[in-house]
């Protein structure tokens, strides 16, 4: 494939992905990435600012979608369900790059580094979605509890499902949506 051929990013991103399963985050540099996908360095360096960056791009892209939702969610919405609803729209955006999600937990778990970076973006998705129930009119402490809320359920149920192997037929926002009732039913009292 030709280094004019499009798709480009998606070309590093996936050669990225596999070098870091077989070698190891540490162990790959930018020039055996750029080398599996058949790109220059130059080129890498134009979609990523270095190779962490691989493996949380579309960020940006999940946090304004999270944020569309709470803010497009009914007037009448309960904050809960408007988070649930951010919740549902990040499932949308997930839900046909399991393998992909399950490759990059790999990584992810085998590097402290990364395990903090992960750490960011769930800290960062917590405080979008305070953000957007504030805007909603949600009062304090309850923004920042469902916020944090959203992002816990969000956390177990993604572990779920990339750990499912005998439930194909189970999305994510069926898991997510179990993980909801869970916690509605935990904390009715």
């Amino acid at each position: 494939m030709g280094r004019w051929e499009p798709g480009a990013r998606e070309r590093l991103e996936r050669a990225a992905l596999e070098l870091y399963v077989e070698r190891g985050f540490e162990q790959t540099t930018v020039a055996e990435i750029t080398n599996r996908a058949g790109l220059t360095e130059r080129t890498f360096f134009r979609h990523f600012a270095d190779k962490r960056e691989v493996l949380f791009s579309g960020q940006t892209e999940l946090l304004d979608a999270c944020v569309r939702a709470i803010t497009g969610a009914p007037g009448a919405a309960a904050p809960r369900d408007a988070m649930a609803e951010a919740l549902h729209a990040l499932s949308a955006r997930l839900q046909d790059r399991r393998e992909h999600a399950r490759q990059r937990r790999t990584v992810i778990d085998a590097n402290p580094g990364l395990q903090e970076r992960e750490l960011l973006k769930l800290a960062s998705l917590a405080s979008a979605m305070a953000d957007a129930l504030r805007r909603r009119g949600v009062a304090e402490p309850t923004a920042s509890l469902v916020g944090e809320a959203g992002v816990a359920v969000f956390k177990v149920a993604f572990e779920r499902w990339i750990g499912e192997s005998g439930a194909p037929g189970r999305t994510l926002a069926d898991v997510i949506q179990e993980c909801l009732d869970d916690l509605k039913a935990a904390t009715a009292g």
